[in-house]
C-alpha cells in the first residue's frame, strides 16, 4: 500500500503541469506562512505570544478558534492577524443575502453574474476588514479587557503617536488579508485546490508540531514530574484518531442517490434522447458551517453573564456564566442543540427544492413514482430533511469529543483539537478535494490514482 502511494507521488512530478501546479502552490503556501510571522510595527508580539502559550491548556474559546484559522498570526501582532475569515465572513454573508433577496438571487443566475457577486464579495471583504482591524487594533491597546488579566501593554509607540499606530494597524491588517484572499485565488486559478480553503488549512496544521510535542509531553513527562497517561491511553488515542477520521471521509463523501429520468424531447430539428441520471444530495450538506456558528455564538452568553455577575454581585448571573462555560452540562447541551439548527438553516437557506424542480420540469427530468412540480419539490425536501438530521447529528459528534477529552481526560488543548471539531473536518475536507484534483490529472494521463480503491458510494 505504501509502494503504490510512493509511485502515486512519483507520478505526480512526471507530469508538467501537474509538477508546476503542486509547487507553484507549495510557494504560495510558504508565502503565506511568512505573513502569519510578520509582525506589525509597535507591538510587542513576544508578549502576546507568551501569554497564549500559557493559556492554552485552557481551551479554545472564540480568540483560540480564531487564532487556529489564523495560523497563530494573531497570537503574533501579525499583519495577517485577521487571516482570511473577513472574506470567508464576506463570502457567507453574500450567500445568505442571495437565498433571501430576490434580486440578488436573479443575478446569480444570469450570465456573468456570478462575478458580480464575487465582486461584491471584495467589496464586503474589505469594509469588514476596515471594522474589525479597528476593533483588533484598539483590543490589542487595551489587551486585558480582550485576552484576561496577566498581560501587560502591548503596544511600543508613546501616547501622543496612538492615531497613527490606528491607523497603521488597520491599514496593515486589512492589506494582510486581502494579499491572503490574492495569493488563495492564485492557488485556485494556477496551482492545485481551493486556494481559500488550503489557506486556512495550512493555519491549521501549522499548529501540528505544537501538538506532537504536547503528546511527547503527556507521555514522557520533564524531569520530575508524573506521568498521568500510560501505553492503553496511548492505543485508545490511535484508534480513536483512525475512528474520527475514517468517519469524517465516510460522511463527507456520503450521498444520497436521488434517480432522474429525462423523456425524449426535441427543440426545433434536433431531438434529444432521454436517459437516466441522478441527483446526490450530500449529508453533510452544510459542511463545517454550523459548527463555527455555535462555537462563535456562544462565547458571548458567557461573557455577559460574567460581567453582569461580576459587575452587580449577582450569583445567579455568575452561576449562569459557569455553566455556559466550555464544557459545562449546560454548554454542551446548547452546542449540540445550535450545531443541529445550523445545519438545518444552512440547508433552508442554500438548498433550493423549488427551483430544482423547477428546473428538472422544464428540462424534462423526473423521479420515478414522482409526479413533477410540486410533488418532486416535498419530495426533495423530506429527503434532504431525513440525511440532514443524520449528518448534524455527526457533526455534533465531532464537535465534542476534542472539548471532552480536554475537560474529561485533561489531554492539552493543541493535541485534542485533532482529534474531532472544525480543525480535522476542514483539514480532511480539503484533504480530500485536493486529492480529487490530483487524480483527475493523473487519471487523464492515464496514472493511477490516490482513490483508485476504497471509493465511497452513498447509500441511504
Amino acid at each position: 500500500m505504501l509502494a503504490a502511494i510512493g509511485n502515486t507521488f512519483a507520478n505526480c512530478f512526471k507530469i508538467p503541469e501537474l509538477k508546476s501546479r503542486i509547487l507553484f502552490t507549495a510557494a504560495i503556501l510558504a508565502v503565506c506562512r511568512l505573513i502569519a510571522f510578520i509582525r506589525v510595527p509597535g507591538l510587542d508580539g513576544k508578549a502576546l505570544t507568551e501569554f497564549f502559550n500559557q493559556q492554552a491548556a485552557a481551551g479554545g474559546g472564540l480568540l483560540g478558534l480564531y487564532s487556529l484559522f489564523t495560523g497563530g498570526a494573531l497570537e503574533h501582532c501579525a499583519i495577517g492577524a485577521l487571516g482570511i475569515m473577513p472574506y470567508i465572513s464576506a463570502t457567507i454573508i453574500i450567500q445568505l443575502m442571495t437565498a433571501v433577496i430576490p434580486q440578488l438571487s436573479k443575478l446569480a443566475r444570469e450570465e456573468g453574474g456570478r462575478a458580480k457577486l464575487i465582486q461584491y464579495g471584495r467589496y464586503l471583504t474589505v469594509a469588514l476588514c476596515l471594522g474589525q482591524g479597528t476593533v483588533m487594533a484598539i483590543g490589542w491597546e487595551r489587551p486585558e479587557s480582550v485576552f484576561g488579566q496577566g498581560i501587560g501593554r502591548l503596544v511600543l509607540y508613546d501616547d501622543n503617536w496612538i492615531w497613527w499606530y490606528r491607523i497603521q494597524t488597520v491599514l496593515l491588517l486589512t492589506t494582510g488579508t486581502m494579499l491572503l484572499m490574492w495569493l488563495g485565488e492564485q492557488i485556485t486559478e494556477r496551482g492545485i485546490g481551493n486556494g481559500v480553503s488550503l489557506v486556512i488549512t495550512i493555519g491549521i496544521v501549522a499548529r501540528l508540531p505544537a501538538a506532537v510535542t504536547g503528546v511527547k509531553d503527556m507521555f514522557f513527562p520533564p524531569e520530575g514530574m508524573p506521568s498521568t497517561f500510560n501505553f492503553g491511553h496511548a492505543i485508545a488515542l490511535v484508534l480513536l484518531l483512525v475512528g474520527v477520521i475514517a468517519g469524517i471521509i465516510a460522511v463527507t463523501q456520503a450521498q444520497r442517490k436521488i434517480p432522474v429520468q429525462y423523456a425524449q424531447r426535441a427543440v426545433g430539428r434536433k431531438v434529444y434522447a432521454g436517459g437516466t441520471s441522478f441527483m446526490p444530495l450530500r449529508v453533510n450538506y452544510a459542511g463545517v458551517m454550523p459548527i463555527i456558528f455555535a462555537q462563535a455564538i456562544l462565547m458571548f452568553p458567557q461573557k455577559i453573564f460574567h460581567f453582569l455577575g461580576t459587575s452587580f454581585d449577582v450569583k445567579f448571573f455568575m452561576e449562569l456564566a459557569r455553566l455556559l462555560g466550555e464544557g459545562a452540562w449546560l454548554y454542551m447541551l446548547t452546542y449540540a442543540a445550535m450545531i443541529l439548527f445550523f445545519s438545518y438553516f444552512w440547508v433552508a437557506t442554500q438548498f433550493n427544492e423549488l427551483q430544482i424542480a423547477d428546473d428538472l420540469k422544464k428540462n424534462g427530468g423526473y423521479i420515478p413514482g414522482v409526479r413533477p412540480g410540486q410533488a418532486t419539490s416535498e419530495y426533495l425536501h423530506n429527503a434532504m430533511s431525513r440525511i440532514t438530521l443524520a449528518g448534524a447529528i455527526f457533526l455534533t459528534i465531532i464537535a465534542v469529543i476534542p472539548i471532552l477529552l480536554s475537560t474529561e481526560m485533561k489531554i492539552p488543548y493543541d493535541v485534542s483539537q485533532f482529534f474531532g471539531g472544525t480543525s480535522l473536518l476542514i483539514t480532511v475536507g480539503v484533504m480530500l478535494d485536493t486529492m480529487r484534483q490530483v487524480e483527475s490529472h493523473l487519471l487523464m494521463r492515464h496514472y493511477d490514482g490516490f482513490l483508485k480503491k476504497g471509493r465511497i458510494r452513498g447509500r441511504f
